[in-house]
């Protein structure tokens, strides 16, 4: 077994609650995010079928399944090995400045808001006289790191390898983690044993654009599938943009990607009562709940942010956004509960190309380069 050693740190701050909900450095939010990338990672060598991908993650993650297809008894070891150098907690005991930004929706003509909590509300929170704050604490503070090392064979080593550069570049973990928060970056301390992270540079360049397409689907055909399992393409370009500037801190990465998804939400109309273009992003939408999807008055369906967000660092140590679709058509289950008003693929199809032609302007697409030059 290789053993593939690392130093993890958070680019933001990460809302990595254990059974307290207190912020607490934990094996199992990773292991997940390993899964994750995998699947992106192994997708289309399984043909998108999710039984063929869940049968072979299974084999290599582990799993305690009583049956198997022939109806025998079947359980299996994880093939790979995680461990953090420590389970610490977090160090970050009290927020700081939450810098503000314009949303036209709240209030009678528009006001502003506190970025911070716009992005990470639920782990955040507003307290009267003392503004955004931590609901619990601590939380895992930006820039704190920690040893990660992992065991595989070598017949896993060179999927896992492109699930740990696809983590570098795209991974975040976390409560609100979908927004930017627990930003992961990995810096690999065996590079002499033949594997070497690509740095953040080659996204943002367009560098590694050729490698990323292997791993693309077009967005109509992904909405075929109710599961994330590709980064998305639009006329053969991907869908993945950077912010148009860099910043100093990643507070101010987070108070431009709050501008920007504050941008393409109040663009989409979100009726009460029935659903509406902005419920296809997530669900559920404050103050514009959806009827079918209420469960005795209370909203208790879910739909996950489709549409990602992730704040990186270039070898200047300066702070970019990173916005990225992972996209997948909205679940069978919540299309039932609409009855005869279900959301058709042509209309999640034409949502998401409104979606990401703001996107376009608010910010850049990163589109392929020869060696890496713009």
């Amino acid at each position: 077994m290789k053993r593939l050693e690392y130093t993890v740190q958070f680019v933001t701050p990460a809302f990595l609650g254990n059974a307290f909900q207190q912020g607490q450095w934990r094996t199992p939010p990773f292991k997940a995010l390993l899964r994750q990338w995998w699947r992106v990672v192994k997708a289309r060598e399984c043909d998108y079928d999710h039984s063929r991908l869940r049968e072979a993650e299974g084999c290599l993650f582990g799993h305690a399944w009583l049956k198997d297809q022939s109806g025998k008894q079947w359980a299996m070891q994880s093939r790979i090995r995680l461990r953090l150098a420590e389970w610490r907690g977090g160090r970050m005991q009290q927020w700081q400045n939450d810098p503000p930004v314009f949303h036209k929706e709240v209030g009678i003509s528009g006001r502003k808001i506190g970025s911070h909590l716009y992005l990470g509300y639920g782990p955040l929170t507003f307290k009267r006289h003392k503004g955004t704050g931590l609901k619990q604490t601590p939380a895992i503070d930006a820039n704190e790191a920690i040893g990660f090392n992992l065991g595989v064979t070598a017949q896993d080593e060179s999927d896992l390898q492109r699930t740990l550069q696809f983590i570098h570049w795209f991974g975040t973990l976390g409560g609100r983690s979908r927004n930017g928060w627990g930003s992961v970056s990995l810096e690999s301390l065996n590079q002499q044993n033949g594997f070497n992270l690509a740095p953040t540079d080659s996204i943002l360049s367009g560098k590694a654009i050729q490698e990323l397409l292997k791993f693309s689907r077009p967005l109509a055909d992904c909405l075929q599938l109710d599961w994330p399992h590709a980064i998305g393409t639009s006329n053969e370009r991907l869908l993945l943009w950077k912010s148009r500037f860099h910043f100093d801190s990643w507070s101010q990465a987070m108070q431009e990607l709050a501008r920007i998804k504050i941008a393409f939400r109040t663009k989409l109309d979100a009726p009460v009562g029935k659903a509406g273009d902005r419920h296809i992003l997530a669900y559920p939408v404050t103050n514009h709940k959806v009827n079918g999807w209420l469960e005795n008055g209370r909203d208790t369906n879910r739909l996950a942010n489709q549409l990602r967000f992730k704040v990186v660092q270039d070898k200047n140590n300066k702070y970019w956004c990173l916005a990225f679709h992972l996209p997948c058509g909205l679940p069978e289950m919540l299309q039932e509960k609409l009855g005869p008003n279900k959301i058709s693929t042509d209309d999640q199809l034409r949502v998401w190309n409104k979606v990401h032609g703001i996107l376009d302007k608010e910010m850049k697409r990163i589109q392929g380069t020869q060696e890496g030059r713009p």
